[in-house]
C-alpha cells in the first residue's frame, strides 16, 4: 500500500525539527564561547586590541569575521557578552553583521554554488560570462563589508541607552557615545572555579537565546510549508520586484549563510536579486530579529531592518551595473 501523502502540517513538523536541530549546535557553540568570554576575558581586552581611532576600529571590526568566523545563529550571545565586557557597541554591531558573511567558509560555499549552477535560469545571456562565481563572491563580501561598516559608523552617533536593553549596558550606563567612552565593568570577583562560572553563563544564555530562536524557526517553517512554488515565480516579474521579494524571502526562510548560496544560485531571478538575497539574509531574518531583541531595543531593530533592506537593495542593483 502506498504511503499517505505528506500534508502541509507534516511538512511544517519536519521543517521545524530539521531547522531547530540544525541551528541548535551553533547556538550552543555561541553560548559556550559567550560563557568562556564571561569567565576568562578581562574587561576591555578586545577594546585595547582595536585602534584608538573610532573609525579605524569600526573598519577593522568589519574584517574580524575572516579571523573569527561565527554563524549568525551563534553571534548574538557572543556579541552580548563582549558588549558587557566593554567592547564598543559600534564595533560589536559591525562584527555581528559582518561575521556571518565575511568569513572563509561562506566565501568558499558561495564560489562553489555559483560555479556549479552559473548560467541556469539567467534572464540575460550576458550573465553567464560577466556574473560568474568570482563576481558573485566578491560582490557579496564587498557589499557586506561596506554595509556593515556603514552601520557601525552610524551607530557611533548614538548613545548606548538608545540602542541597548537596560540589562546589556555595562554598569547600566549609557552616557557615552557608542560605548567608546563608557566606563568598563569591573572584573568579576575571583572565583574558585571559573569553569563552573562559564558553564552557568552558557546555560543561562542558551536558554534565553534558544527561546527567541525557536519562535523564529516556527515562523520560518510555516512559510516554507504553506507557500507554493507558483507564488515564488512572481519574483521574476521585474528586477526591482525580484530584489525586494528575494530579500523578503531571505528574511522569512532564515537560511544559514554557509548554505544559502546554493538556494540563491538556482532561483529564476536577476543576478542583483540573488546578490541582495545573499547579503541581506545573514544580517536580518526572522530568527535573528527575535535574537536581536534580547540585546537591542525594538525601535533599533526595526530601524536597522528597514535601513538594511533599502541600502542593500539599492547597492545590489548598482553593483551589477558596474
Amino acid at each position: 500500500m502506498d504511503p499517505a501523502p505528506l500534508t502541509p502540517f507534516t511538512d511544517f513538523c519536519l521543517l521545524f525539527l530539521s531547522i531547530l536541530l540544525e541551528g541548535a549546535p551553533f547556538i550552543l557553540l555561541g553560548t559556550l564561547i559567550s560563557g568562556f568570554i564571561d569567565a576568562y576575558l578581562p574587561p576591555g581586552l578586545i577594546d585595547r586590541w582595536l585602534p584608538k581611532n573610532k573609525v579605524l576600529a569600526v573598519i577593522l571590526s568589519g574584517l574580524l569575521g575572516a579571523v573569527f568566523p561565527v554563524c549568525e545563529c551563534a553571534v548574538v550571545p557572543v556579541i552580548r557578552r563582549l558588549i558587557r565586557k566593554g567592547l564598543p557597541v559600534s564595533c560589536a554591531i559591525t562584527y555581528m553583521l559582518s561575521a556571518p558573511i565575511i568569513n572563509p567558509i561562506v566565501a568558499v560555499s558561495t564560489m562553489k554554488a555559483f560555479s556549479t549552477s552559473v548560467g541556469q535560469f539567467s534572464l540575460r545571456a550576458t550573465e553567464t560570462v560577466a556574473h560568474g562565481p568570482a563576481f558573485m563572491t566578491s560582490g557579496r563580501l564587498l557589499l557586506a563589508f561596506l554595509v556593515t561598516v556603514g552601520v557601525g559608523l552610524v551607530v557611533l552617533r548614538f548613545r548606548n541607552h538608545s540602542i541597548l536593553r537596560s540589562g546589556i549596558i555595562p554598569n547600566s550606563s549609557g552616557a557615552a557615545l557608542a560605548g567608546f567612552d563608557a566606563p568598563r565593568a569591573d572584573d568579576d570577583a575571583p572565583s574558585p572555579n571559573r569553569l563552573v562560572l562559564a558553564m552557568r553563563t552558557t546555560m543561562r544564555d542558551f536558554l534565553e537565546t534558544a527561546m527567541y530562536f525557536t519562535i523564529g524557526v516556527a515562523i520560518t517553517s510555516v512559510f516554507k510549508a504553506y507557500v507554493t512554488e507558483d507564488l515564488i515565480m512572481v519574483f521574476n516579474q521585474s528586477e526591482a520586484t525580484g530584489i525586494g521579494l528575494m530579500m523578503v524571502l531571505a528574511f522569512v526562510l532564515s537560511l544559514c549563510s554557509t548554505s544559502d548560496a546554493f538556494i540563491a544560485a538556482n532561483f529564476p531571478v536577476p543576478t542583483s536579486a540573488k546578490l541582495a538575497f545573499l547579503v541581506f539574509g545573514p544580517m536580518m531574518d526572522v530568527k535573528l530579529v527575535f535574537m536581536y531583541l534580547s540585546v537591542f531595543k525594538s525601535r533599533f531593530v526595526v530601524s536597522l531592518a528597514i535601513a538594511l533592506f533599502v541600502v542593500i537593495g539599492v547597492m545590489s542593483y548598482v553593483w551589477i551595473r558596474l
